[in-house]
């Protein structure tokens, strides 16, 4: 069995959402062979070197499931970047590039976290692209933790505010771009979170069958997307 889950958004503000994660850690990942966490882990990440307690608490759960056997990998999101390798070795996990093409059940499948396939939302791609760019990485990553903490403020804010006033079709994927992406990786399925719109979409590619599986948020509800010898099935579970 192998899991998938998404944009947890973890922070000491929601004390329901770490307790469910980590709940879910002792209880169905520890079962799993591999659990796979596609972005947005941390509601906002400013830098390995600023860990908090609660995040090194999250980290050292993370490895108790990794050295009981349970591979864990990690991928960036639009709200944790920043994420290093400081952080993966206190986690016991392995970074995942955004975009990876890994092996489940004997099929080729396309992860990524999401955000960069929405291509209508001209002024976050931008953001994006200057936020991502090696030179800005290594900028963000030198200023003083202040200026850091300062900055991180702002950008959620005003994602929050621009979030609220975009139109709903200009925050969710661009659908043209999906045929184009996994022709370009020569796969049949694609999973991503990001959008908060869980949901599996069947689609017909170059004449071939295909599906597009999106990862619900924990927010009301946990969400998990279970692979094993019957497929792949999505469901949420309470935050309890």
């Amino acid at each position: 069995m192998i899991l998938l889950i998404s944009d947890l958004h973890l922070e000491e503000e929601r004390p329901d959402i770490s307790r469910a994660f980590l709940h879910f850690l002792e209880t169905r990942a520890c079962q799993a062979e591999a659990l796979y966490i596609l972005g947005d882990f941390f509601e906002v990440w400013i830098g390995d070197d600023a860990m908090t307690p609660f995040q090194r608490s999250i980290a050292q759960a993370m490895r108790s499931l990794s050295g009981g056997g349970t591979r864990i990998y990690l991928m960036h999101g639009n709200r944790d970047f920043m994420l290093g390798k400081s952080f993966c070795r206190a986690a016991g996990c392995t970074l995942l590039a955004d975009p990876s093409v890994v092996e489940l059940n004997g099929e080729r499948v396309l992860l990524m976290h999401g955000d960069s396939l929405c291509s209508r939302d001209e002024g976050y791609m931008r953001l994006r692209r200057l936020l991502r760019n090696p030179f800005s990485l290594f900028v963000l990553r030198n200023l003083p933790l202040s200026t850091r903490r300062k900055l991180a403020r702002k950008l959620r804010n005003e994602s929050r505010t621009q979030t609220r006033m975009k139109a709903s079709d200009i925050i969710d994927v661009t659908p043209e771009l999906i045929p184009r992406v996994l022709a370009e990786y020569r796969v049949r399925i694609l999973i991503h979170g990001h959008t908060h719109r869980p949901a599996t979409h069947d689609l017909v590619v170059n004449g071939q069958t295909a599906q597009r599986i999106v990862l619900g948020d924990w927010d009301r509800q946990g969400w998990a997307l279970q692979v094993d010898e019957s497929g792949f099935h999505q469901a949420p579970f309470e935050l309890s």
